[in-house]
């Protein structure tokens, strides 16, 4: 079964707030729909990534250099294609918008593949359990916003049923971003998972300040403390001073970047983005780079695909998403058989391959390719 030809839509849907952290803003949701089409007529169809600056160019790469390379070639042979693939980023462009544009393609691929045996991609990945815990990102910088309405935020969350919250720091001061997370803490009811997310906004010595101002919390992990340029080795130091765990990989684009954070014993979970780095092919590298080193697996964002990896795996956590109701119209609304949370939970979807349903006239209504 050979692929015949790849279709690439970027998406870009204003959004009516600034859903932004510590580091960045967020203004509009995007994304990348890819549909793949075999020479025996099946056809995949799925969303990846949250490419604000970029959904044009994946596109661009997808159409013109990725889908011509591997035309032709058997849907089965995911390690085959991806080198072909992967070849291109070693002397051309933005590695990081190439490894996205992989993810595309990937995951496409195994969405069909699954399709063509009957599978979902849980299946095919191990199918270790086939419902997943699910947890909002939330605790958003925004102007006049308040204590009160963190504890707002957070019970919202909680009736959204989900099982817990990422929450924004690294924004503002140690102290100012302790005195959040207490707001926070104090709304969560029993069973409600918490865990902090600088998005790489401190030094090392304000990472621990933090932790240590609400170590007596019950807190699940501490996400990215540190600055970009050496947070490695800022966070294995992070790890070595604090009670809690640390998280990363959301910015690492190969599975060789997660064994860098593995080997610096930097992480205590690894988040590594599928559509950031690669698709599932490399991801399923990651994911054994960390069980055979004892470190957990979760998934930055992208819900829609993490459901089916995060579940596949024995060492897998938790899922995230956007409960927030104008954070993310795409999960919101254009994945139409999105499966609803109950105490916490999702059940996998159980369609063949990644098992989505998408809204056609949503797709068509915001498109910009």
């Amino acid at each position: 079964m050979r692929i015949e030809s790849i279709e690439a839509i970027a998406i870009d849907i204003p959004l009516t707030q600034n859903f932004g952290g510590a580091t960045y803003n967020v203004l509009k949701r995007s994304t990348i729909v890819t549909r793949l089409r075999t020479e025996s007529g099946l056809v995949s169809e799925i969303y990846n990534g949250d490419n604000r600056a970029h959904g044009l160019e994946i596109c661009k790469l997808i159409h013109e250099v990725l889908a011509p390379a591997v035309k032709g070639m058997d849907i089965f042979a995911t390690e085959a294609i991806w080198e072909k693939m992967n070849a291109f980023t070693i002397a051309y462009g933005d590695r990081k918008t190439w490894l996205e544009a992989i993810a595309c393609v990937d995951c496409a691929i195994w969405d069909v593949m699954g399709k063509a045996v009957g599978r979902t991609v849980n299946e095919l990945l191990g199918g270790y359990r086939k419902e997943v815990p699910i947890i909002s990102i939330g605790g958003y910088y925004m102007d006049g916003k308040t204590l009160d309405d963190i504890g707002d935020e957070i019970r919202m969350y909680a009736q959204a049923e989900m099982a817990g919250c990422k929450f924004k720091v690294g924004g503002l001061s140690p102290e100012a971003d302790a005195e959040r997370v207490r707001a926070a803490d104090s709304a969560r009811g029993d069973n409600f998972m918490l865990c902090v997310d600088a998005n790489r906004g401190w030094t090392a010595q304000q990472a621990i300040k933090f932790a240590r101002l609400i170590e007596d919390l019950d807190i699940a992990w501490f996400e990215e403390p540190c600055h970009w340029y050496d947070d490695v080795a800022q966070m294995a130091r992070v790890r070595q001073a604090i009670k809690f765990p640390t998280n990363a990989g959301q910015c690492e684009i190969t599975s060789h970047g997660v064994r860098r954070l593995v080997d610096a014993g930097a992480v205590d979970y690894v988040n590594v983005d599928v559509s950031e780095a690669g698709g599932v092919t490399d991801w399923r590298r990651s994911a054994a780079l960390c069980c055979a080193a004892g470190v957990e697996m979760a998934h930055h964002e992208e819900s829609q695909i993490a459901q089916h990896l995060i579940s596949a795996v024995p060492h897998g956590t938790y899922i995230e998403c956007f409960a927030h109701p104008e954070r993310d119209p795409v999960w919101q609304t254009m994945w139409t058989n999105r499966p609803k949370p109950k105490n916490g939970v999702v059940a996998v979807t159980t369609g063949p391959g990644f098992g989505l349903e998408l809204d056609g006239d949503m797709i068509a209504k915001y498109r910009v390719n």
